[in-house]
């Protein structure tokens, strides 16, 4: 037997939680032509971020500023908030960690929906709670009714994330407030808008300002996704001054780079560059899934920068083989079977190149 006090043991809880997997980086067995794995945007970030950064190289030596103060004001300039509501993380991962670090603890419940990002039962179970998982309602569109019956007087958080990843799918505003007003006071609802500004939708809002006006909303957003800064970790949070001035009590000092700073400044004020962005999507998003389902597949209707797209229960012609036959084609997607989704894929939304190859690889495969 393994003497266990001769080595360090992770606390209770750890070992038991499932790591985060990212999507491939790179096809099997051949060349990457195109990466549809990691919602990414085909169109790159701004080159006036690309400056910025580069420019801040200069000075490596240098500690950035602890607060990101420059980033934070850019952040309240382009909405009209106040910058010391704002805080930045490396990531939206981080600034959702940071969440979970100062409201919950052991014992505590948070609840998340059905396929909502795998990273909030780990950030839930990192900190020694349990997270409670709510069932969507039909075409795996989050259910407000069922995520307030998985409330308890032990409940801390509720994440939403909307657009949901990776389904694509999202609830109009009105059923977020509706869900806001269903919670305790004392428990924080945490809106993940990670893809909101892709989203063309009447009736859709990130919720801006329902954190303004609330004492317990916390709105998250990131440079990953249209600002192209997938590579540097910038992510913010916005919310009532009483929980961001206490998640500044644990995070890190410098926890954003001089050079990620400086590029979120100018990536964010060059609102041009997000608008071409979010056009292509647009155009693709409409394009890609009408294609595929003309070739018999099911796609779920998506309003960010990637499909999810569900395949035959014959296990020829099922995911898994679909996956293969887009690597061999130098495509790489993201498989889904760790959010409960075995048969589905999720395909970012590319350049042109990029999303008639998948169209034409995927034909070739069904034929």
């Amino acid at each position: 037997m393994t003497d266990l006090s001769s080595r360090p043991v992770a606390k209770p809880g750890v070992l038991s939680i499932a790591p985060y997997v990212p999507g491939k980086a790179h096809a099997a067995g051949g060349a990457t032509r195109f990466k549809l794995s990691s919602n990414e945007t085909p169109l790159g970030p701004s080159p006036a971020a690309v400056t910025a950064y580069r420019d801040a190289a200069a000075h490596l030596e240098l500690y950035p500023d602890g607060a990101s103060t420059a980033l934070r004001e850019a952040i309240a300039d382009t909405y009209g908030l106040d910058a010391e509501r704002i805080i930045c993380g490396a990531g939206s991962d981080e600034v959702l960690q940071m969440l979970t670090h100062t409201f919950v603890g052991p014992g505590d419940e948070t609840v998340m929906t059905e396929y909502g990002f795998l990273v909030y039962p780990i950030a839930t179970r990192a900190v020694g709670a349990t997270c409670i998982v709510a069932k969507d309602g039909p075409g795996y569109t989050v259910s407000v009714d069922n995520v307030l019956a998985a409330v308890t007087e032990r409940t801390r958080m509720v994440f939403l994330a909307n657009p949901n990843n990776p389904t694509g799918t999202y609830i109009p505003f009105s059923e977020v407030r509706r869900l806001h007003a269903g919670l305790p006071g004392n428990v924080i609802l945490v809106l993940d808008a990670a893809y909101c500004e892709y989203v063309r939708r009447n009736d859709y809002e990130a919720g801006i300002e329902l954190a303004a006006e609330s004492e317990n909303v916390v709105l998250t957003r990131t440079f990953s996704k249209i600002h192209g800064l997938a590579g540097l970790r910038i992510g913010w949070g916005f919310g009532p001054r009483a929980i961001i001035e206490a998640m500044n009590r644990i995070r890190g000092p410098f926890n954003l780079s001089a050079p990620a700073i400086a590029a979120g400044v100018a990536a964010i004020r060059d609102r041009g560059h997000v608008a071409r962005a979010a056009d292509h999507n647009t155009e693709w998003l409409g394009w890609l899934s009408a294609e595929l389902e003309k070739l018999g597949l099911s796609v779920t209707p998506s309003v960010g920068n990637f499909i999810l797209v569900h395949f035959p229960e014959d296990a020829a012609k099922g995911a898994d083989a679909a996956d293969l036959a887009l690597q061999k084609a130098g495509i790489v997607v993201r498989k889904v079977g760790n959010y409960g989704l075995p048969n589905a894929l999720r395909i970012t939304v590319g350049t042109e190149d990029a999303n008639r190859a998948v169209v034409a690889a995927l034909a070739g495969f069904l034929a």
